[in-house]
């Protein structure tokens, strides 16, 4: 058997980085239920002592050099934490969120009880809605329906529904909705 992480539990967090934080966290408290847990910062990697190497804090433990950042961290749900981060430096920050085609790029999905119902209430508030829903009729995912929408800063996320699905059946992992 190939060794694994030691100790690995769940996912605890996803983090997204926004170019307003302050509309961020509207957008998720009012639109989608997030609680603001606490906020850390900002941190200026100039006024942080640099590391014995010499390099700078930002540098070493977030890959960014020369970086000022603030968080929020918030409850998205009973099984999420979702982490906002506003950098104000470096200035040559990218401004547009990654494609999926593009490498790293990502989307958070949310499983919703009932698509139809969250893809209106969406709509109704003004969110950019993706044509869908996607059905998948056959196969290890017959049942499944899904649509993905943007945020206010064009990141993707997605819309799951589903009950019980086939490939469920092949498998002893402990999986969310599993009947």
């Amino acid at each position: 058997m190939a060794e694994t992480l030691p100790g690995l539990m769940h996912v605890d967090h996803v983090a997204l980085t926004l170019p307003d934080l302050e509309h961020g966290v509207a957008f998720y408290r009012d639109v989608l239920g997030a609680v603001e847990l606490y906020r850390l910062g900002p941190f200026d990697a100039r006024e942080l002592p640099r590391m014995p190497d010499g390099r700078d804090w930002t540098l070493a433990h977030l890959n960014v050099a020369g970086a000022r950042l603030t968080l929020v961290m918030m409850a998205l749900g009973t099984n999420l934490m979702l982490e906002l981060f506003r950098y104000e430096l470096p200035a040559d920050a990218a401004t547009q969120p990654r494609r999926n085609c593009d490498l790293g790029a990502s989307h958070i999905a949310l499983k919703v009880r009932d698509l139809d119902a969250a893809l209106n209430f969406l709509r109704a508030r003004g969110v950019a809605v993706m044509d869908g829903p996607i059905v998948i009729d056959d196969g290890p995912c017959a049942g499944l329906r899904v649509n993905y929408f943007l945020d206010p800063f064009g990141n993707q996320w997605e819309l799951v529904e589903y009950g019980h699905l086939p490939f469920m059946d092949g498998t002893d992992v402990a999986l969310y909705g599993r009947a």
